[in-house]
């Protein structure tokens, strides 16, 4: 997708709301280009810091409409949005990324499928139908796995631990039959690793691609707490996860940025990646940029998308990144008083539920090695 750069004064048109809109809405700002944010909830946060907004349903044909008029390309914050909007936008308005990188990743069965297209590893999994078919697909997973646990994870609408099932009894598979009902998923073999990373990557409309240093993620309850960079593992593993990132990305014949969440397992041969998932988008693991890069990842985003060059990935500093979940944000002024060198950014969610990402803090220290690309 090679074109001319779109100029100062453009529309960034973002479909998603939330606070991934929020901040490439500010990062296209920062560049000195509009952002037209189309979302459901009246109150989202991207509305707050945008140019210009449309409260409307994803699939409403007439906003869809309206947001190609606005906008001189459009974008998406989640994978959640339906791979038919994209569809209507595409006869009026340029889109990245493409429509393919959506039908893949919305879809956990879709996107399975990718990567064994790809020869890219994975825990092993077993497609489920419905619940009839789910003690099949466990005997079957049971017969070649070292444990006996799965993961039953919904096809669609799944992301921060919702949409998922653990099961480690046979008790539990009844539970998840009576869940699942009749929609289909994937059962994944629990695998037992030794750290959560992600590789986070931007690539250009000319193919041209570049990394960001790869991040150790700790999760509770599946949800991310923290994302530490860099991660301590070999140069050999960085190495792997950035060229499954390349594979996937090339495939995909990929514009913007996009993040490979992966488990790092130590086997008896050494130490093996597994690709968990991918996000079409900027990705919650990759906030640290902001502050540890002169090039975060919301503007490289906005640069690939606007056909503009791409920024530096190397980071100047050492980052820990916290999320700040329900009522943590209750304990924001505190966190500033413990550190005043920690860097705050609250979200605008006026409900603070559980689990919610209500905002996240950053902290830096001097990088212990040279900046890499």
């Amino acid at each position: 997708m090679t074109r001319e750069p779109l100029p100062p004064g453009s529309t960034i048109g973002i479909l998603g709301g939330g606070q991934l809109g929020r901040m490439l809405a500010q990062a296209a700002a920062k560049l000195g280009f509009r952002a037209c944010v189309l979302s459901p909830e009246p109150d989202s946060p991207a509305f707050a810091v945008s140019a210009a907004h449309i409260c409307a349903a994803y699939d409403d044909a007439e906003a869809l409409k309206r947001l190609a008029g606005e906008a001189d390309v459009v974008t998406f914050e989640f994978e959640n949005v339906s791979a038919q909007a994209l569809a209507l936008l595409e006869g009026a308005a340029l889109v990245a990324p493409p429509r393919v990188a959506l039908e893949v990743t919305q879809d956990r069965l879709a996107e399975k499928r990718f990567l064994d297209t790809l020869g890219l590893p994975t825990a092993p999994y077993a497609t489920v139908e419905n619940a009839s078919a789910l003690a099949g697909a466990a005997e079957a997973l049971r017969g070649s796995a070292d444990q006996d646990a799965f993961f039953l994870k919904l096809a669609r609408q799944g992301y921060d631990g919702k949409g998922q099932f653990k099961i480690k009894s046979a008790e539990d598979i009844s539970k998840a039959q009576a869940w699942l009902a009749n929609t289909n998923a994937v059962l994944e073999q629990a695998v037992a690793f030794e750290m959560e990373l992600s590789v986070v990557a931007v690539r250009g409309g000319d193919g041209a691609m570049l990394f960001y240093d790869v991040p150790q993620n700790i999760h509770r309850d599946g949800v991310l707490r923290e994302s530490i960079v860099p991660a301590p593992i070999p140069e050999s593993v960085r190495r792997e996860a950035q060229s499954y990132a390349r594979r996937i990305a090339g495939a995909l014949d990929y514009v913007g940025v996009l993040a490979v969440e992966l488990f790092l397992l130590r086997q008896e041969g050494g130490l093996r990646l597994l690709v968990n998932e991918i996000a079409p988008r900027v990705h919650n693991s990759g906030h640290w940029t902001l502050e540890a890069c002169a090039v975060s990842q919301f503007e490289n985003h906005i640069r690939a998308v606007a056909g503009w060059p791409l920024g530096a990935t190397w980071r100047h500093s050492d980052a820990r990144m916290v999320n700040l979940l329900g009522k943590d944000v209750e304990d924001a002024l505190t966190l500033l008083r413990e550190d005043p060198a920690r860097s705050l950014h609250l979200y605008g969610k006026h409900e603070a539920r559980d689990g919610r990402k209500m905002g996240h803090y950053v902290e830096l220290r001097p990088a212990a090695v040279k900046p890499r690309m």
